[in-house]
């Protein structure tokens, strides 16, 4: 897709945004700051109705200005509970803008989710309870790089549309929005807009063969269908609109490559031509017409099955599949790990999540704003009793805080990742892919060494397995091991294997997470013992990938054999590591295949 194509779509969804904000949710815009993504915010902005409340929500926002609250300053000054109106509570009925949502916390993603479905903001805390109206819509400015920084997945849920702009330029911002007034009167016509039941089971049809699991996703596809209609003007949608729909709402989150539809079927349904008798009779004048009368019927649906699957297929991210399998992969797995490095709780570093009841020792924070809220309500109980038992006097303690007031900071580190690249260097391995996986790994070197993380080599030959670069965030120094790396001999894989766990495990001891990956045909011929012979090789390298699974190190196996090797799939298998057979990729798509396979661990 064009730039200006981008643009198009982005144009379309803003539109179909301002026709109905609460119920399509709103959009993520992926977008770094500049021209473009303020052009965009701009034009969306001037579709609303005058007077509509729009909020930008900073990335830090505290949960009391977010949902409202104890206003601390007013409640000591009046002695009584004060609340606080909230972000969410201000912005009914218009749009809230989350800035960089794709450092947006998953605390704060839950809190706005909650009252997106609930459709108002339920407040019971500091001694408050408070229910107010609350129906808007989200527009989140995501400035993430790489495919690992997005916004929560709960809030992305909530959202009718994905715009990507990151590729658009200021010359292709040419598409021109409707006008406020048509916004207007398709806002008008919303409420008497129908969709079929033809172009609602086309629709579920197309979220099925898209892998579109949740109905959350289906039933706004079937919104902006609606949308798309009242903005031509027409009180019943068509299929253009639920082509629409689908090309912006399910293709976004498709989790397979839908079949082309087959035509076989048609010949099978001809059977019932038997009737040819009954038809010389009314051939003379009648039946020509009665033929073309029943031949558009089954030409109706399927031009409507065949466009939703073409506008699927058409904007199907190149990919995807390998980016799927690796998620689920992921999220099957128990221990979380990858680039980012897994999230662990700290007693003073990192970054602030939250507070806890506790005391300020051994290295936990004191957090002061937190501890007198907390002892604010119980201000004039407090100061009555201090009255009652003859400790209160006049010029004392104006806040009296006890122990069970102090709250301390929780937070929350990243450890750092270390990526070891476990490599076939086996005589196999080098007659059939070694360039290409020494291409890839140093591709994948250099995109660590962009995140700073550290990396490992190790390649596996002959005999044994050597470590050929310790951690390290060297990139010449993996550059200068990885050319010198030799192939030919025996394939020792479990040495291969043992020999990652030992350098993971070690890794793991410094604190830090260790990400295994494996580039290899999978064809081991020399067993743990230095000696040939397929089948002893074969049971010891099972062995090491139980051990390896038992470790519950996070794993990817690269087959980078010509064909996949059911051996190779065995072995993965056992170890719980993600199989990639890439029997045709070269070092450019293995690469961007693992990149897409290593996890990333959210905080």
């Amino acid at each position: 897709m064009s730039a200006a194509a981008h643009w198009s779509e982005a144009v379309l969804a803003a539109s179909l945004l301002a026709i109905d904000p609460a119920g399509l949710g709103g959009v993520n815009v992926r977008s770094l700051a500049g021209p473009v993504r303020d052009r965009w915010l701009r034009d969306f902005t001037g579709l609303l109705p005058e007077g509509t409340p729009v909020r930008r929500v900073p990335l830090h926002i505290a949960d009391s200005r977010l949902l409202g609250g104890l206003d601390l300053a007013q409640t000591l000054q009046a002695g009584r509970p004060v609340a606080e109106r909230g972000v969410l509570a201000e912005v009914n009925g218009g749009i809230a803008i989350m800035a960089m949502g794709e450092r947006l916390t998953p605390s704060t993603a839950a809190r706005l989710t909650a009252v997106l479905d609930n459709g108002e903001v339920i407040l019971e805390r500091d001694g408050l309870a408070m229910r107010l109206p609350s129906r808007f819509g989200v527009v989140v400015l995501d400035e993430g790089v790489t495919e690992d920084e997005k916004p929560p997945t709960a809030l992305l849920e909530r959202l009718a549309f994905s715009v990507i702009l990151t590729d658009v330029s200021i010359r292709d911002t040419d598409a021109l929005a409707p006008t406020p007034d048509e916004i207007a009167d398709a806002r008008a016509l919303l409420g008497s807009v129908v969709v079929p039941d033809k172009l609602v089971e086309a629709i579920c049809g197309a979220g099925v063969a898209l892998g579109v699991a949740s109905l959350r996703p289906t039933l706004m596809a079937v919104r902006v269908a609606r949308a798309s209609a009242a903005l031509a003007g027409r009180v019943e949608a068509e299929e253009d609109d639920a082509s629409v729909a689908v090309r912006l709402v399910l293709v976004p989150r498709a989790t397979r490559i839908p079949e082309a539809p087959s035509e076989e079927p048609q010949p099978e349904e001809q059977p019932p031509e038997e009737p040819p008798p009954e038809q010389p009779p009314e051939d003379q004048p009648p039946p020509e017409g009665d033929d073309d009368e029943v031949k558009p019927p089954p030409e109706v649906d399927k031009p409507l099955e065949d466009v939703v699957l073409a506008a699927a297929l058409a904007a199907m991210p190149a990919g995807l599949l390998a980016q799927l399998r690796a998620a689920q992969f992921m999220r099957n797995r128990a221990a979380a790990g990858g680039r980012s490095g897994a999230s662990k709780q700290s007693g003073g570093r990192g970054r602030p999540v939250g507070t806890r009841r506790g005391m300020p020792q051994n290295g936990n924070r004191l957090n002061v704003v937190e501890t007198l809220r907390n002892a604010a309500p119980w201000q004039p109980i407090r100061r009555r009793e201090a009255e009652a038992s003859g400790r209160y006097t006049e010029g004392g303690r104006r806040v009296e805080v006890r122990q069970d007031d102090f709250r301390i900071t929780r937070y929350k580190q990243k450890s750092q990742t270390t990526s070891i690249f476990v490599v076939d260097a086996s005589g196999s391995a080098a007659l059939h892919r070694l360039a290409e996986a020494k291409g890839a790994v140093e591709l994948l070197l250099a995109d660590c060494y962009v995140r700073r993380d550290r990396v490992a080599l190790i390649a596996f030959r002959g005999t044994g397995a050597e470590v050929l670069l310790p951690p390290t965030r060297s990139l010449v120094r993996a550059k200068r091991a990885l050319s010198s790396l030799p192939g030919g001999g025996g394939t020792p894989f479990a040495a291969g294997i043992d020999a990652a766990v030992e350098l993971a495990d070690a890794v793991r001891r410094r604190g830090e997470t260790p990400l295994l990956v494996f580039l290899t045909d999978g064809k081991a011929n020399v067993g743990r013992d230095g000696k040939g012979g397929r089948q002893q090789a074969g049971e010891d390298a099972l062995a090491a990938a139980r051990m390896l699974r038992a470790a519950s190190f996070t794993a990817l196996m690269v087959d980078t054999s010509p064909q996949p090797q059911p051996q190779a799939q065995k072995i993965a298998r056992e170890m719980d590591a993600l199989y990639l057979p890439l029997p045709y990729a070269d070092a450019k798509g293995i690469s961007k295949t693992v990149l897409a396979a290593t996890p990333s661990a959210r905080g």
